[in-house]
């Protein structure tokens, strides 16, 4: 079996940290791969525990599509799950998921993760740390809430 990797983008460990749910991550894949931006870019605010990976992508052409550039850490991203050939790959930025997209790449965000982790049962409800992310300054949209609320039946 392919083991389930997700490489993950700053923001997503930033949100998670600051409603306590990074655990999470390491429950709903079997590794978790940052690149080094990314690494460097949440030094400041998560304590990266062992089992987040740091790992380098090898260097290649760029990573782009149109509209606003990539931030370093999620053009390192990008980058690290096409060479890992990663589960999914964990991005909140509209624009480095366009990216995704364009390259094939399967995709979740914050919002996403906590949903999964309804689904798998590791999560009783998703609103209380829906509103615990908006409370921290997390941009969610009116309408990523609702969906989010009714994916989760708690509507």
């Amino acid at each position: 079996m392919t083991p389930r990797v997700a490489v993950v983008d700053a923001s997503a460990l930033i949100a998670l940290e600051q409603i306590g749910q990074l655990e999470l991550l390491r429950l709903l894949f079997d590794e978790v791969v940052i690149p080094a931006a990314v690494a460097c870019e949440v030094s400041r605010s998560v304590s990266l525990p062992a089992w987040v990976r740091v790992r380098d992508a090898a260097p290649s052409g760029s990573v782009s599509a149109p509209g606003p550039p990539l931030h370093a850490g999620e053009r390192e991203v990008i980058r690290l799950a096409l060479e890992l050939r990663s589960f999914r790959v964990v991005l909140d930025e509209r624009s480095a998921r366009q990216v995704a997209i364009s390259l094939g790449l399967p995709f979740t965000g914050t919002v996403g993760l906590l949903l999964a982790a309804k689904r798998s049962g590791l999560l009783a409800e998703v609103k209380p740390f829906l509103d615990a992310l908006l409370e921290a300054g997390f941009r969610v949209g009116t309408r990523v809430y609702e969906n989010a609320l009714r994916e989760a039946c708690e509507e």
